[in-house]
């Protein structure tokens, strides 16, 4: 079932949602539902799984000289998502990335989707990837999540890459895009921002999900913006509970988005990170609760591969 039918259906009332990463390559699909089992008690209608693209990494050979190696240390997306909806009977939402791959990879990539009979997908245009400043997209790929979302579109009405194909089959995709309350860290503006968002709900994105945010506020000035610009889409917030005192600095870093003073002062003042786990559990209980007073129609959570703290927050709020 597409996530916007799945709002329709509930009636108004909040839903629960989360995200996971896929398990770090030598690992067994045991420890996502070892993440996933605790949370199901909350009814997710879906769950969304990361994509992870290839890096690459130099290592000295005999010579000395430096050879360029791909490695891939989260693969496996596509077989989780099937695995996930085969296991719970839960919709599964892959993520599908501009950055590492080429038209004819996301076509083939939608396919199999398609095949499993997976009606939703994210799509993003990804992160540089660590040996680039600045994203680069393949030869013969996409360089923003707005071409992404023109693809799917298109099979979605039956136009696939070659245009000699004869019979095609349309796909069904209900499409997902990013959003930033606090903008993007590439954007000039936060208006700006929001211009391209607009861009991908008119080349068929369906639903947004945020980037996660601390402070309510933040969310609800960009729900505001968006909604004077005519985006009318289920605009899901994305939350995390801070659960160690490293994240004050880290958060901030690697997802640009700010931290209010009373979070960084309660945190600052807890002694180890069991009480810093408390404090994060504790902020983002009240976050959720105010969003659910708002009629939000989904709260999504990024659990990052642990959900003993989601879960604390869950039984709380739902």
């Amino acid at each position: 079932m597409k996530v916007t039918e799945h709002i329709k259906n509930a009636n108004g009332k909040t839903q629960f949602s989360f995200e996971i990463l896929p398990p770090l390559k030598g690992q067994h699909i045991q420890s996502i539902f070892d993440n996933i089992d605790p949370l199901m008690e909350f009814k997710p209608p879906f769950i969304d799984v990361t994509y992870h693209r290839e890096e690459y990494v130099y290592k000295e050979v005999e010579n000395g000289l430096l050879k360029k190696q791909i490695v891939k240390k989260r693969p496996g997306t596509v077989g989780i998502c099937a695995a996930i909806q085969n296991k719970y009977g839960v919709d599964a939402i892959p993520h599908i990335l501009c950055g590492g791959f080429t038209k004819e990879d996301t076509e083939n990539f939608l396919v199999d989707l398609d095949f499993l009979d997976i009606d939703n997908v994210m799509a993003l245009r990804g992160d540089a990837v660590k040996s680039e400043t600045y994203f680069k997209p393949e030869k013969e790929g996409h360089a923003y999540a707005s071409e992404l979302v023109s693809q799917i579109s298109n099979l979605n009405s039956g136009k696939y890459l070659d245009d000699e194909l004869q019979n095609t089959t349309s796909t069904n995709f209900c499409i997902g895009v990013g959003a930033y309350p606090e903008k993007h860290m590439e954007a000039p503006s936060l208006d700006s921002d929001i211009h391209f968002l607009k861009k991908k709900i008119k080349k068929g994105a369906t639903y947004i999900v945020t980037q996660m945010f601390f402070d309510n506020k933040k969310y609800f000035d960009f729900v505001q913006k968006c909604r004077k610009e005519g985006i009318t889409v289920p605009i899901i917030p994305g939350l995390k509970p801070i659960s160690t005192k490293k994240q004050l600095n880290l958060i901030p870093h690697r997802f640009h988005v700010d931290l209010p003073e009373a979070l960084i002062i309660d945190i600052v003042r807890c002694k180890d990170n069991k009480e810093v786990r408390q404090v994060g559990i504790e902020w983002c209980i009240e976050q959720s609760k105010e969003l659910q007073r708002a009629g939000i129609p989904v709260l999504h959570y990024y659990s990052m591969g642990k959900s003993d703290n989601i879960k604390a927050v869950a039984s709380a709020v739902f």
